[in-house]
């Protein structure tokens, strides 16, 4: 019983043979009472019909004329029989019908008052009789009683009723039938939207859709609508983990190439210091990209000011480890007392992917200055960053493709591809932007921007 579509069918025929049930048992009492009532009616015409045609004779009796209104009296057997007796219960006149019959004496009803009873023959035929007690003027106004009583087999009503009942049950079950099989339709067309609710969730994990389409009732229309937002939270989610996961090797690597050239020139008398200083930071990098995830962006309320000044110098300290062999002249301008409210792994982030960018791609120099966006002061928490170099530039119309992850203009060249993206993405999670254009140094500039909140 795990198909609704099946509990509902057995629900609505239990319902439907219990409400069918009582409405032929209804009918049936109905149409019994009505053909008793019809059958009283009869026999009482009838009973009035002898009572006209009684009459006293010459000698002072009460006769019966030997032809009735009624044939069915002068037949044998026909089922209508009558009879009159005297006050002593002695028959006194019995119709033809009723010559081969004892019909029941029964009780003896009161003078003036019908007295109906259901009765029986010898042989067990059920009958309905009709008793009637009056007082007869014979003659001299002499008064006697006598008793009339007319009697019909039940058999011929009997049959009707079970031919009724029949007739009955057959057409309740045949509309039953009907209604179960149109019901049966109805619901298999009531739920077809939850079995297209069901096919495209199997699309979605087979990968063949990537939501619930919204042609539903109105019943379903929320249960769509939740399910897509869930798939995308889940789908949001996946990604954040995978992004994450990008940013942690990307940010890795900066720091393992530095302790590498560290490794390479281990003859210095601050190896160990520096050697410690690159460690602790891929430590800090591993706990801001695991942090990062679970972070919103309601935490920015709560989060401090970074000094600017002291990461960068962090920064390029480990850049000149890293391209030692290259050793590009990497100038710094950092307006006093500048501040930058946000996480230190984002300002980080920015900043090292900026300068690892340009650091690969010059001839020679490297620049970056940082100031507060026009209108702002340097402790209000925004920035204005900005990074040249004099490489060979970025064409203008790849600057949109640079920006998607694991997009790069020259694969022969080591990375990634993301570490651009990542702070397009950075710099539009505190409400800012990236701008890519050609610097006076002959080369690409980047400038990122993040407004004082």
């Amino acid at each position: 019983m795990s198909s609704l579509s099946a509990r509902l069918l057995i629900s609505v025929s239990v319902l439907l043979m219990f409400f069918f049930g009582v409405t032929i048992v209804v009918l049936d009492t109905a149409f019994r009472s009505a053909g008793e009532q019809a059958q009283e009616d009869i026999l009482d015409g009838h009973l009035m019909a002898l009572l006209a045609a009684a009459e006293v004779s010459d000698a002072g009796t009460l006769e019966m004329p030997s032809d009735l209104h009624e044939s069915r009296f002068s037949n044998i057997g026909s089922g209508l029989y009558a009879e009159m007796r005297d006050e002593q219960g002695n028959i006194v006149w019995r119709s033809r019908s009723a010559l081969s019959i004892e019909m029941p004496f029964g009780g003896q009803p009161q003078s003036g008052i019908r007295l109906f009873q259901n009765e029986e023959l010898a042989d067990g035929t059920p009958l309905l009789t009709l008793s009637l007690a009056v007082q007869w003027e014979i003659a001299d106004g002499e008064f006697r009683p006598f008793v009339f009583k007319v009697a019909e087999s039940l058999d011929s009503f009997n049959a009707q009723i079970a031919q009724f009942r029949r007739q009955l049950f057959g057409w309740f079950g045949a509309v039953a039938l009907i209604m179960l099989l149109s019901i049966s339709v109805l619901l298999r067309r009531m739920l077809r939207p939850l079995r297209q609710i069901e096919n495209e969730i199997g699309e979605i994990e087979q990968g063949k859709r990537e939501s619930l389409s919204g042609r539903f009732p109105t019943e379903l229309t929320g249960v769509a609508r939740n399910m897509n937002l869930l798939i995308d939270s889940e789908r949001a989610r996946s990604d954040r983990y995978r992004v994450t996961l990008d940013n942690l090797a990307h940010s890795l690597k900066t720091p393992l190439a530095a302790m590498r050239a560290l490794l390479t020139h281990g003859d210095s008398a601050k190896f160990s210091e520096r050697y410690n200083e690159q460690i602790n930071r891929m430590d800090e990098i591993v706990r801001y990209q695991l942090r990062k995830p679970a972070a919103s962006s309601a935490d920015n309320l709560l989060l401090k000011l970074v000094p600017v000044k002291q990461e960068v110098d962090r920064l390029v300290d480990g850049l000149r480890k890293v391209y030692h062999d290259k050793n590009p002249t990497i100038e710094t301008q950092v307006a006093a007392g500048m501040r930058f409210r946000g996480d230190s792994g984002d300002f980080l982030e920015i900043a090292g992917n900026l300068l690892d960018n340009a650091c690969k791609w010059c001839q020679q120099r490297v620049r970056m200055t940082i100031h507060p966006p026009k209108g702002s002061r340097s402790g209000d928490g925004g920035m204005q960053l900005v990074v040249s170099d004099d490489g060979p530039g970025i064409p203008a119309d790849a600057t949109d493709a640079l920006l998607q992850r694991g997009t790069r203009l020259d694969e022969s060249t080591p990375g990634h591809g993301i570490g651009l993206a990542v702070v397009k993405e950075i710099a539009e999670s505190y409400g800012g932007q990236l701008v890519i254009s050609q610097s006076d140094l002959g080369g690409a500039e980047f400038c990122v921007t993040i407004p004082s909140t």
